[in-house]
């Protein structure tokens, strides 16, 4: 089958009057410019619009697509934690219908990939026949609290070899640096025994560096609140992301999430610490929590890989890639859609592991085709997306 786009991104760049040959699994046969195509008898689809490859979420938490509109917006991290905490338990029904109807919301909105936070085990079913590629994040936290270190971790490994031993693809990580003391950073170091894909949430709140710079701030109440006082914590002087680097191993590969507080400083003393970094942003969670969207242009100082997540129905209104790059760039008219489009596409890919088939239109891959409706070069806010392939 040939497509024939006003507009294609092959994952580099943007070209005008393009073709796409697939074969009926959606593989790329051939790829080029209209005028390039020699037998004029061909039968084709003509789209209007910008043909791209499928997206990548590199951060998202499908388990929790029940509490969607249960946790207020606007209340700043903490409070949110702890809506989280009140409301995460719901009929096993409910759950799962959830988290059908939102992969199938993903997969329609044409996301090909999803990086996805797992805490439990209700997502793998799922992820077992679903058309999106999944690579969970088993994720680990015993609150900074040494006594429930060896209990967390139990409970946590448990998850992980449940989704070992169904071969999905899979990784122990860490929650976030004010969550996991350093003995469970070293049970994690020890649980990934080849390279994977790390994910952790970063710097999402002032509070978050304050507790590690200052050993002060809302995050003493916060714990003093769950009976679980830091009264062993002792303040690092340096930003939160400090004592990741200093607690994981490097030989990994890593994707930051958030970094609505990160600094130039710390991206580039993270980069030398390992080249094989990226850095998600979900701009609408940001926003529906604390009302805060990273420095963009730091990361951009720093050539640093950017990807783009969605969280969850918690902290957000929909689980769309390209809603998500709507809200960049309506804050930052000053970045390329260009720019944006690798983010979403190919960047995601190669943080997953992924871009071996996924991120870019080339031949041999199956990345998943999309056509974005309404796309003019400069202005993607009139856009829609709707899965070709």
């Amino acid at each position: 089958m040939y497509f024939l786009a006003d507009f294609l991104f092959d994952g580099n760049q943007i070209i005008s009057n393009a073709f796409v040959e697939v074969d009926t699994d959606g593989r790329i046969l051939a790829v080029g410019k209209v005028d390039e195509l020699k037998d004029n008898t061909i039968s084709y689809q003509k789209l209007d619009g910008l043909l791209m490859p499928g997206f990548v979420n590199t951060h998202c938490h499908l388990e929790l697509s029940h509490m969607e509109n249960k946790v207020s917006t606007g209340t700043g991290l903490l409070p949110f934690i702890k809506g989280v905490m009140s409301l995460r338990e719901s009929e096993d029904k409910e759950i799962l219908k959830a988290i059908h109807d939102q992969d199938q919301y993903m997969w329609e909105n044409g996301i090909q990939a999803v990086g996805d936070i797992s805490n439990k085990t209700d997502t793998i079913e799922k992820k077992k026949s679903s058309s999106i590629i999944y690579h969970s994040f088993i994720e680990m936290f015993d609150l900074l609290s040494p006594k429930l270190t060896e209990r967390a971790y139990e409970q946590y490994r448990q998850v992980y070899d449940k989704y070992q031993a169904e071969e999905l693809r899979s990784s122990a990580v860490p929650h976030a640096p004010y969550t996991v003391t350093q003995d469970l950073f070293q049970q994690i170091n020890k649980t990934n025994t080849t390279k994977t894909t790390i994910s952790i949430h970063n710097q999402e709140t002032e509070a978050e560096d304050q507790l590690f710079i200052l050993g002060k701030g809302a995050f003493l109440t916060f714990y003093e609140d769950l009976n679980l006082p830091l009264n062993n914590f002792q303040a690092t002087y340096e930003s939160s992301i400090h004592y990741i680097m200093k607690h994981m191993d490097p030989k990994h590969r890593y994707i930051f999430v958030h970094n609505t507080q990160t600094t130039e400083h710390d991206i580039a003393a993270a980069q030398n610490w390992n080249e094989d970094i990226y850095w998600c942003t979900c701009p609408n969670a940001n926003l529906y929590i604390e009302n805060r969207l990273p420095n963009y242009q730091s990361f951009i100082n720093q050539n640093a890989k950017m990807t783009i997540g969605t969280d969850s129905l918690t902290s957000n209104w929909q689980l769309s890639i390209l809603e998500e790059m709507k809200t960049i760039h309506r804050f930052n008219s000053y970045l390329e859609i260009t720019e944006l489009l690798k983010w979403a596409t190919i960047n995601g890919a190669e943080a997953l592991g992924l871009q071996n088939s996924l991120g870019s239109i080339s031949v041999g891959k199956n990345p998943g085709l999309v056509l974005v409706e309404n796309f003019e070069i400069g202005n993607i806010q009139n856009c829609t997306a709707i899965r070709l392939a």
